[in-house]
């Protein structure tokens, strides 16, 4: 298959670097068929008008980002819009200095669709919206030069305005998509960008917001996920399919060294987990990924929250049957890739470097699966290594190889030099150990 060179580039540097491309994914997606399919069941549950939570669970380079962003471009071609973003010490759920709105300025920054994957699509998604409703008038036989068609387009558009009432913070969410629409009539470019500085939470103050939109609100650090299922619920009524909300890092929440943060940060994870489950929310899927201990460590992950341990922890008959996993429960555990799937991933990696370099293949079928019994076997494999070592190693032999034509591959897979190479672990120095004493000295206050 003939690859763009520059999608070709962006697969390798992004894999070689430890990062999942946002681009080229179908041409290395290997495995991972049941979790795909589990998910896009919940996709379909999201566009017949229900809605969805899942949390995805892995080591730090199983897979996770990569599961993420498939799911992400599946949706997209299905007509669903998408928003992503990854946590970080700036970026919580709940906050009060801010972070929780940041996340939700994330989300919105990257709001993608099939035409704009890349994101920013939210004046887009406006402008298509008002588009449809006009084209669907037309299509109707009144034509667009008629009297009577300003004021069929404008019971079509306050139709749906109106729908969206019922909902928290609804009406205000409608007056702004007035304004937006009336902004468009008018072709005022400045009224537009203001609307769409509202919604993307761009304004600090209600003051601020009174005085520029004459709205005396704004979405803060509290609210934001209501904003969410609002926007969830105008897109279907704007003809997508329905919302995707994809959260990364989870790991970010379980880091936070205040107790109290932390509990606050679950409370809001448990709100959206209620809501969805419930019938709360509508067209609104939210898929959020993390450790296996920033999930299940009792003390200050997930778990610590008893409300979601109980919700989401296994029961006897999963316990029972670790090796059947039931891939309808809230929590997706990823396991690693199979020998036949590593040896499947690198002969798609193999052809993608030799299509960007303009160069034929090297490496042998049998060079191919030398490497992975060798990477395999090395000792803990079996509980440490991720498919993320595995490509960053054979991207790095591949590079070698194509710059030195004459190296006899078999040889220095055979060697020990790469047979024992593994990357060492950064040894405790005093700043751990600090920061573990300053851990249990929190633990132990919180309990109190």
């Amino acid at each position: 298959m003939k690859i763009p060179k520059r999608i070709a580039s962006a697969v390798i540097n992004s894999l070689k670097g430890g990062v999942v491309p946002r681009i080229g994914l179908p041409y290395i997606t290997v495995g991972r068929e049941s979790e795909i399919t589990a998910l896009l069941h919940d996709v379909d549950i999201i566009a017949n008008g229900g809605a969805s939570f899942r949390f995805i669970v892995g080591k730090y380079g199983s897979g996770k980002s990569f599961l993420l962003q498939a799911i992400r471009s599946n949706v997209m071609e299905r007509g669903f819009v998408v928003a992503d973003a990854d946590l970080s010490p700036e970026r919580r759920l709940q906050g009060t200095k801010g972070q929780g709105l940041a996340t939700y300025r994330e989300l919105i920054r990257n709001l993608s669709t099939r035409t704009r994957p890349e994101g920013g699509a939210l004046q887009l998604i406006l402008d298509r919206w008002i588009s449809g409703v006009q084209s669907e008038v037309a299509a109707e036989g009144i034509l667009p030069e008629s009297d009577d068609f300003g004021s069929a387009v404008e019971r079509r558009i306050f139709g749906v305005i109106r729908s969206l009432n019922e909902l928290v913070h609804g009406f205000d969410f409608a007056r702004l998509l007035t304004m937006y629409y009336r902004a468009t009539l008018e072709d005022n470019p400045e009224q537009q960008a203001l609307v769409i500085k509202w919604l993307r939470g761009e304004y600090n103050t209600k003051s601020e917001a009174k005085a520029e939109l004459g709205i005396n609100i704004v979405i803060t650090d509290e609210d934001w996920y209501e904003y969410i299922k609002l926007l969830a619920a105008f897109l279907k009524k704007a003809g997508y399919s329905g919302m995707l909300v994809l959260i990364d890092e989870l790991v970010n929440i379980y880091k936070v060294p205040n107790a109290i943060t932390r509990q606050y940060n679950y409370e809001k994870i448990l709100t959206m987990y209620n809501d969805t489950l419930q019938g709360k929310a509508q067209h609104l899927g939210i898929i959020l990924c993390g450790t296996p201990q920033c999930i299940e460590d009792t003390r200050r992950g997930v778990y610590s929250y008893e409300a979601l341990r109980s919700r989401l922890a296994e029961g006897r008959f999963g316990l029972a049957a670790p090796s059947m996993r039931d891939m309808l429960a809230p929590i997706i555990r990823l396991e690693p890739l199979r020998p036949e799937e590593l040896l499947v991933l690198t002969e798609k990696l193999t052809d993608l470097h030799a299509q960007l370099f303009d160069y034929p293949s090297v490496l042998t079928d049998a060079q191919r699966e030398l490497f992975i019994r060798i990477e395999l076997s090395r000792i803990g494999a079996d509980n440490h290594i991720t498919p993320r070592e595995v490509i960053r190693d054979y991207i790095e032999l591949l590079d070698i190889a194509y710059q030195n034509p004459t190296l006899d591959v078999e040889k220095l897979l055979h060697s020990d030099a790469f047979s024992y190479a593994a990357p060492q672990l950064p040894k405790p120095n005093e700043s751990n150990r600090e920061d573990a004493a300053e851990q249990d000295a929190e633990y132990a206050e919180f309990e109190l």
